[in-house]
């Protein structure tokens, strides 16, 4: 009995340039980065155009003119699903589904990041945070269109049975009660405040052990799972596609100086990744709003590696943790041709390491510069905390260095090292000279 394989659904791309204004990435570049999120969703290109205006079609999005000659296009090519680069409005999405009819599906590339993270949610958090920021973005859009995003039983990729949010059984009665989805929403977000709740009290053990934490964050396929197998010498899931990473992972690391560190690996960013989607995965991101320090996986070998590099600063920014200290991996430098520098062009903040975390070149360097970061963060003090400030005592337990601790008449008095941005909470209790 031969297995049957489902064919792959042809999408064409519709992108969209303004005027005025720099984009993050030219419009070619951002197409082609869709077509990648496209094949990592399992989904063949069939072409390709864009527009360019001075300010979207409030009706189509990209005007009408542009819409009848996709609609050409998409019918000559015999592609089933259109999708545009940029998320759509509501209005957008009816006009557009309107326009092209019932045969083919109109999805942004918001629809398509969320189809992707169903396939790759592994852990009940991670398809919780999925199944919740779908159902938020669709409450709104209520339409034919999640018939695509409801796989028949046995899925498309990796064999799922449906997988989770809106792909399986169920949609139908999901988009005729909104009630419904309001229900489920407010039970998931419920759920994943017990999560939280769950992942705060390993937060709290793990602060206890006094083991800083490192987040490693960049942009989507940087690498990070593969250099934290390499640093880590264990056996993370790492693949070349889109998002391969969605729920955190963390392993213990020994430094060459003897300290230990924990390494979190995280979700990948993406430019025009929706804030609404930041906030669903907010449970994951809080790995790194809880980290002490930051490393940056970039790509020097991606074309586009400044974009990818400011892309993260920016969601690093939007999260309140672009002031932690931070090191950058200038990675996959076995991909560049020989002799050009890995830093090039690339207007750098923070210290950096060109490594490979295929070859593993470079590792022992990246180490000691984070060694040496995390050093230069961590600043001796002398204080004397009064007693009713048991709040600094614990805050100097959990984010600082405690070296030696003396309950006084007066007070606790503690010598230890404390990261420079939480200096001001103290200075008020600094002995001379401390």
């Amino acid at each position: 009995m031969h297995e049957t394989i489902e064919p792959r659904e042809r999408a064409f791309l519709v992108g969209a340039e303004l005027k005025r204004g720099r984009p993050l990435l030219p419009v070619e570049d951002s197409l082609k980065e869709l077509a990648l999120l496209a094949d990592t969703a399992g989904i063949d290109v069939a072409g390709q155009t864009y527009q360019r205006f001075d300010r979207p079609d409030k009706a189509t999005y990209i005007g009408s003119g542009k819409v009848e000659e996709v609609k050409l296009l998409v019918e000559e090519l015999d592609a089933d699903v259109v999708i545009f680069d940029d998320e759509l409005s509501p209005r957008h999405q009816r006009e557009l589904e309107e326009v092209f009819g019932e045969e083919v599906k109109v999805l942004d590339r918001t629809a398509l990041i969320l189809d992707i993270f169903a396939q790759h949610a592994q852990t009940r958090e991670g398809k919780l945070q999925v199944e919740l920021a779908q159902l938020e973005y669709r409450v709104p859009r209520l339409t034919r269109m999640w018939t695509h995003l409801a796989r028949q039983a046995g899925g498309r990729a990796g064999g799922q049975s449906g997988g989770v949010g809106l792909r399986g059984p169920g949609e139908t009665q999901l988009e005729s009660d909104r009630r419904e989805i309001n229900r489920r929403i407010k039970r998931i977000k419920r759920d994943l405040d017990q999560v939280r709740s769950h992942r705060e009290r390993h937060r709290a053990k793990r602060r206890q052990t006094e083991l800083k934490v490192v987040a490693i964050v960049g942009y989507t396929n940087a690498g990070k799972s593969t250099l934290l197998n390499k640093i880590s010498q264990a056996d993370v899931l790492s693949a070349d596609m889109l998002f391969a990473t969605l729920d955190p992972t963390t392993r213990k690391v020994v430094l060459s100086g003897g300290q230990e560190v924990l390494f979190t690996d995280t979700v990948g960013f993406i430019q025009k990744l929706p804030h609404d989607i930041v906030a669903a995965f907010r449970a994951t991101l809080e790995e790194i709003i809880e980290a002490d320090m930051i490393l940056h996986v970039v790509d020097v070998s991606h074309p586009n590696a400044l974009a990818q590099l400011d892309a993260v600063e920016d969601s690093l920014a939007e999260l309140e943790v672009d002031h932690l200290p931070q090191v950058i991996a200038l990675n996959k430098i076995d991909l560049l041709p020989e002799g050009v520098d890995p830093q090039a062009n690339l207007e750098l903040q923070h210290p950096a390491a060109p490594v490979s975390a295929v070859t593993g070149e470079g590792i022992e360097a990246l180490l000691g510069a984070i060694e040496a970061a995390m050093g230069r963060y961590l600043h001796y003090i002398e204080v004397l905390l009064p007693y009713d400030r048991g709040d600094l005592i614990s805050l100097l337990h959990e984010r600082g260095q405690v070296d030696s601790e003396e309950h006084r008449g007066d007070g606790v008095k503690i010598f230890g090292r404390l990261p420079e941005r939480l200096a001001p909470y103290f200075e008020p209790y600094m002995a001379a000279g401390g």
